[in-house]
């Protein structure tokens, strides 16, 4: 299939589509799910844990076809998000130097077929969550919702500056609770907790588009690509960076200081892994773009494997030397 320029009109797209055979448009329909991006239902598994931990639920074969079926669920969800993504987007798409090679952006899907796979993909997701538990539907429904809210207009928040991230990286906390509701439903996940995978959600987030925009390293056509980027700039992008860092760790230390002290030791490992993803978003074609690719990086990998064991160990352990230190000394 030739790739057309960024200016290529519609009447060139039109004529490209007559000359796509039926096997052609299925695997191009296929390709737009995404199923590549299904690592990152990955943000599930914490919820699973802590849920285990705190509930004191050990694994069963029970537990675990209900964590298999729910990263189906859930990665259903996330492929009809994307197949919506993927529709809208394409007239920006084309503008892009990678993503303007993408089935939509090439004109190798029939929109007629993209909504409705758009629709039975939420449904087929939703029915399977249905059989889970309520909370777990729940979460998936808002998983939906917002990827209605980021896309269709006239909300389409991807195309607010900062919305745009806190809009999509909230999407880490609903899979925290869909790993939550898989395991659980007498309590609610720790607010605090949640705001820190937020916080978090939104840092990877702001990376991304840092790395992106630095990639096209033309502001007009940086804005003629996404909308955001006519507000946004390396250094006002850098500072998000940090504060999204900042409130990420000022709510898992509120969490940990609340629930289980021991964690403080993870801070170092944590620190580590977000400093070798913030480096990583400056090289050129960087992964950051394309999250689904990080595994291939071992220098990412590395503080990640380690951050993520050294955590899971610490939740197993009671070090009473902690709480004594961190006793307050002062008279409120």
């Amino acid at each position: 299939m030739p790739t057309r320029s960024a200016g290529a009109g519609t009447q060139a797209i039109e004529i490209e589509r007559t000359q796509i055979s039926f096997s052609q448009r299925v695997r191009a329909h296929l390709r737009i799910m995404r199923l590549d991006h299904s690592v990152k239902q990955v943000f599930i598994l914490p919820g699973v844990v802590l849920a285990c931990t705190f509930a004191h639920t050990g694994m069963n074969w029970t537990l675990a076809w209900r964590i298999v079926a729910g990263f189906v669920a859930a990665t259903l969800i996330a492929s009809s998000n994307y197949v919506l993504n993927e529709m809208l987007d394409a007239p920006y798409d084309r503008l892009h130097p990678t993503k303007r090679n993408r089935p939509a952006a090439c004109g190798e899907i029939h929109f007629g077929w993209g909504y409705a796979e758009w629709i039975a993909l939420m449904i087929l997701g939703m029915t399977i969550g249905s059989f889970l538990s309520k909370g777990f539907m729940l979460s998936a429904a808002a998983l939906w919702v917002m990827g209605c809210v980021y896309n269709i207009p006239p909300a389409r928040s991807k195309d607010l500056p900062y919305v745009d991230v806190l809009s999509e990286s909230v999407n880490n906390p609903i899979r925290f609770c869909l790993g939550w509701y898989l395991v659980t439903q007498l309590f609610l996940p720790p607010i605090s907790l949640l705001i820190s995978y937020w916080m978090l959600g939104a840092y990877f987030m702001a990376l991304k588009r840092f790395s992106e925009y630095r990639q096209i390293a033309d502001a007009s056509v940086a804005s003629s690509y996404r909308r955001s980027f006519r507000y946004y700039g390396e250094s006002s992008l850098l500072n998000s960076v940090a504060f999204y860092a900042a409130a990420a760790m000022l709510f898992l230390g509120a969490f940990i200081m609340r629930y289980h002290m021991e964690l403080i030791l993870s801070f170092p490992a944590i620190a580590w892994l977000m400093a070798q993803y913030f480096g990583l978003s400056f090289q050129d074609e960087s992964a950051v773009q394309n999250p689904e690719k990080l595994y291939r990086e071992p220098l990412l990998m590395a503080p990640f494997v380690v951050t993520t064991v050294w955590m899971c160990v610490l939740l197993f352990v009671h070090i009473p030397l902690l709480e004594t230190l961190f006793t307050p000394t002062l008279a409120r």
